[in-house]
């Protein structure tokens, strides 16, 4: 029996090419990539507890591969640019293909299976960059597009009689209709992020992925802390994150580095803020004054606020404040 890989997100199209395939004798391994910039936050586990339980529902087993580390260095810089916002669609594509690839001698898979619909996607879902993808993965004739494959030339699957073609879809455009029509005909249910979960193709996370590379680099613990708080830009080296409630407050907490400076008022309930980057005096002030702002703090009061540095208590410190209004919010505000 020909054995294939399929990339299952857990949505709603990877889901439906595994089911279609199933149909056609070939055996299956699921594999699923995660990376910070996953949105499907449904459950504690996300994107990995979503696959899994698709791939478990489907009846076939999975693999499940971090790619955020090499993923955060294309981010940065993606050789194929960006989409509407800061995904950089055909980069991120060829790097999952290039590791399935990699995993697939590991696995004993002779082709790939995706659930990509032609001209579904602007960027990575048309037929030159389906072509260019193909190439830079070194898997070209090797990628099975069950819901397009008649739309698209024979692969090799298809060539060599491994996959029946006519058994196949010709499925094209945005519209998750006909998808959604087939799921109910092969009883297919609970299948969750049917659109897609990156963080990078929402304008306001675009926003700040933008800004940390126009002021520097930036790592993982900068990644993780984007998903959380207010964030406030006071200068080209200096911005903070302010959190919104105690589990943003933790996890500022969590993610802060050991040069980043943790500010909150003292006696007061209210936010943690985090200071990244050097801060003169001024910065320190208006720091604060932004903490107090979304702290119950009275206003126009004298304040204290406590200054940490995590894993360094004795850097520890405190600085009075006056509170006062912060005319220019909106302006520091990067989100």
């Amino acid at each position: 029996m020909v054995k294939a890989l399929a990339l299952l997100s857990g949505g709603l199209d990877s889901s439906l090419a595994i089911q279609i395939m199933k149909q056609q004798n070939i055996e299956l391994e699921a594999l699923n990539f995660i990376t910070v910039f996953c949105n499907c936050t449904a459950h504690k586990d996300g994107c990995v507890h979503q696959a899994g339980k698709i791939a478990k529902q489907l009846g076939v087993p999975i693999k499940t591969l971090n790619i955020t580390e090499p993923f955060i260095e294309i981010v940065k810089k993606p050789k194929y640019g960006y989409g509407k916002n800061m995904n950089p669609c055909i980069d991120c594509r060829i790097n999952m293909l290039r590791m399935a690839k990699g995993y697939m001698a590991e696995s004993g898979a002779s082709f790939i299976i995706t659930g990509e619909v032609l001209a579904q996607r602007p960027m990575s879902q048309y037929l030159q960059a389906m072509n260019l993808i193909e190439k830079e993965a070194g898997l070209e004739g090797l990628i099975l597009r069950p819901l397009s494959a008649k739309l698209l030339k024979p692969t090799i699957p298809e060539i060599n009689g491994w996959v029946d073609r006519e058994k196949l879809l010709a499925i094209h455009g945005r519209s998750r209709r006909e998808q959604i029509t087939l799921a109910e005909l092969l009883e297919l249910k609970d299948y969750p992020c049917p659109s897609g979960g990156c963080l990078l193709t929402d304008i306001i996370f675009g926003h700040k992925i933008k800004d940390l590379i126009k002021h520097g680099d930036f790592q993982l613990n900068d990644v993780h802390l984007l998903k959380v708080g207010r964030h406030f830009r006071l200068g080209p080296e200096t911005k903070i994150v302010t959190g919104r409630d105690e589990r943003e407050n933790n996890v500022i907490m969590t993610f802060a580095s050991d040069n980043d400076v943790l500010m909150e008022i003292d006696k007061f309930p209210g936010p943690m803020t985090l200071i990244k980057g050097p801060a003169d005096a001024g910065q320190l002030n208006l720091a604060g004054l932004i903490t107090a702002h979304y702290s119950d703090a009275p206003k126009n009061s004298e304040l204290t606020v406590i200054l940490t540095r995590k894993n360094h208590p004795e850097k520890n410190s405190s600085m009075p404040l006056m509170s006062a209004v912060v005319t220019q919010l909106e302006e520091l505000r990067i989100d």
